[in-house]
């Protein structure tokens, strides 16, 4: 698998100075990395005074190494009184040190012992991709960005006002001071962005000035007799356009789901007042009422774009739980572990064989046997071995929506029992009418989470989900006693919760919202396939059963963002999804089908950042991937519009 996370190895100098063998080159100044931190990178973008009076400020580095430079800006953040409203720090790093190492590296600087024990309690595995980490309730966000930067800058989104250009040395690492590489820091860049860097090889002033920054030396910091500071003013015409200031702050959400929970607490943490409506009496009265579901990640050998988005999402899934909980919002869930089933023995040797051919944090998932899995299954010994997911497990649905909505406090006003037949937008708003005609709510923005519900709405007609019946059966927990972490192959079962276990789930087309014994039956057989002879107890220990019905988009991934817009694209030509004709201020959170456990916090996370300006929390060929408008775009280049 290409691209991999190879961690850093703590080596030093004689002189104790945190050096890299790989590249041959020291971490940072002999003489003290924090006034290196402080002189060179805060000082060189003339910080703290820039980001005084903003919204938001947004940082990008190149290089997090040992994490120096961040813990010495958001010091100086959080002790700015006239601080920005919300910093965003962004770093690249291809050989992240791992929390261990970052512990003995933190020891040297006493001044940063309480944030930096704060970002190793947050510090992710070491997989490849975006990792967002919140500090101080969502207003200081790290966004640490794995793998190599070259290619991972080509895919962020951010207006960047500030770079700190801290790779090795371009003699050393050339490959982070590239023409390529500065070409990508302009196409971040905000107007009036600055830079700052130790480096003033002619090569990397060259490669900079070339791409709009108009650059200055300076006096360097210990033995550095330079340094380098630079401002972006490109050509008037090459000048990137500003963004749209963000719409006024109140939202209408449709859909008191995961999906419509979780974008009501990331729409509040920015400060967004949110009408949240549902035609039930309460929240999760849905497919997210189920008693409990497993969550885990998808792995594919190519590490393909739904393994990708998967891996993301459960672990900022994780995060943001973790996240509620701090905030006194806890939820129902427990990382207990889930084995993935191998189908057969054929299928079992392609799983160990990834494992052995990939090298996998074994935190993450590894390979274990059907002998080994006896330890977590009540010694009864399943069909094959597989993978398991250490930190995968399961969640109580219903709790999470809760945990959602508390902590969106009085930013949230509530419509259940309320249903919308329609939506009409006039004089800048939308308005949500019930089934009388009698307004609802009314907002700049709404926001439609209705899971299965989308085709009831108008503004979802053309999107191509489908409704999809699933029916889990509930049965004693005696009946599986012993199991302790969640199975899972074509179907699943879930260890025990208020005394009972969930076992699932069936797959249909048709609308029937009752119970049935077949499906039922389904579903001890999909558990006797996991774990061979549990279903003769199993059978007389059914306590009852729920239907629910799944969205499912036919390529499986959710659809989040702004809505095409359908009257519009009869005709259009134009095969890229930035210039799709949209429905203004309509966007949905949709598609969810059964994983909505991990996609539903990452996607609210998405569209907020998309609503705010915010950096976003995926690289770009993801988000496309997500796009609603990416199924109009497919029938646009096959002629079909």
């Amino acid at each position: 698998m290409s691209g991999w996370i190879e961690p850093a190895g703590l080596c030093r100098k004689d002189d104790g100075t945190p050096y890299s063998p790989t590249y041959g080159d020291v971490y940072h100044a002999i003489e003290g990395g924090p006034g290196q931190a402080r002189e060179v990178f805060l000082a060189g973008n003339d910080l703290p005074s820039r980001w005084r009076g903003r919204d938001r400020f947004v940082i990008l580095e190149t290089g997090f190494g040992t994490g120096l430079n961040f813990l010495a800006t958001a010091t100086a953040w959080r002790e700015d009184p006239r601080r920005s409203g919300r910093l965003h720090y962004l770093s690249l790093e291809k050989h992240p040190f791992p929390a261990a190492d970052l512990a003995e590296l933190h020891s040297a600087w006493p001044e940063f012992a309480l944030l930096a024990a704060e970002l190793r309690q947050r510090w992710p595995i070491l997989l490849p991709g975006l990792h967002r980490l919140e500090f101080d309730s969502g207003r200081l966000v790290l966004t640490l960005v794995l793998g190599d930067a070259t290619q991972l800058l080509r895919r962020l989104s951010a207006r960047v006002d500030a770079f700190y250009l801290d790779g090795f040395a371009p003699d050393r690492n050339p490959e982070m001071w590239s023409p390529e590489l500065c070409r990508a820091l302009a196409r971040l860049a905000a107007p009036g962005a600055t830079l700052a860097t130790w480096s003033v090889a002619a090569a990397v002033r060259q490669a900079l000035a070339r791409n709009g920054f108009v650059l200055e030396k300076r006096p360097g910091y210990g033995r550095k007799r330079e340094r380098l500071i630079g401002r972006f003013a490109p050509h008037p015409k090459a000048a990137p356009p500003a963004p749209p200031p963000p719409p006024e702050r109140h939202a209408l959400v449709i859909g008191a789901g995961l999906a419509g929970c979780a974008a009501v607490e990331r729409l509040a943490a920015r400060g967004w007042n949110v009408e949240l409506i549902d035609a039930r009496p309460t929240p999760a009265g849905a497919a997210s009422g189920n008693l409990a579901g497993l969550y885990l990640p998808l792995v594919s050998l190519d590490d393909n774009l739904a393994a990708r988005l998967s891996r993301t999402a459960f672990m900022h899934a994780r995060r943001r739980w973790i996240d509620l909980a701090a905030r006194g919002h806890p939820a129902r869930w427990r990382d207990c572990g889930v084995l993935q089933v191998a189908r057969d023995a054929e299928h079992e040797a392609r799983q160990r064989g990834l494992i052995e051919s990939v090298p996998w944090p074994a935190e993450f998932i590894r390979f274990i046997s059907a002998d080994a899995a006896r330890q977590y299954t009540g010694g009864h010994r399943p069909a094959h071995g597989g993978w398991l997911f250490p930190l995968a497990g399961w969640a109580h649905p219903p709790s999470l929506c809760a945990a959602h909505l508390a902590a969106a406090g009085e930013r949230l006003r509530q419509h259940f029992g309320r249903r919308v037949t329609r939506l009409e937008r006039s004089g800048g708003m939308w308005r949500a009418v019930d089934e009388v005609g009698q307004e609802i709510a009314a907002a700049a923005v709404a926001i439609l989470a209705p899971g299965a519900e989308t085709g009831n709405l108008n503004p979802c007609a053309g999107l191509p989900i489908q409704r999809v019946r699933g029916q889990v059966s509930l049965i004693d927990a005696t009946a599986l006693t012993g199991l302790e972490l969640g199975l899972c192959r074509e179907g699943y079962a879930t260890p025990e919760l208020d005394g009972l276990c969930c076992i699932g789930a069936s797959y249909a087309l048709d609308a029937d919202p009752e119970p049935r014994p077949g499906d039922d039956a389904g579903n001890l057989a999909r558990l006797e396939r996991l774990l061979p002879g549990r279903v003769t107890s199993a059978q007389d220990s059914l306590r009852g059963a729920r239907v629910s019905f799944r969205a499912v988009a036919p390529d499986r991934l959710p659809l989040v963002g702004a809505l095409p817009d359908p009257l519009a694209l009869p005709g259009w030509r134009n095969t890229r999804l930035a210039h799709l004709p949209r429905i203004e201020g309509l966007h949905g959170l949709m598609g969810y089908a059964s994983r909505g456990l991990i996609w539903a916090d990452l996607m609210a996370e998405l569209l907020a950042s998309r609503l705010e300006g915010d950096p976003l929390p995926l690289e770009t060929d993801l988000v496309e991937a997500l796009d609603p408008g990416r199924f109009a775009l497919k029938r646009i280049r096959r002629g079909g519009l």
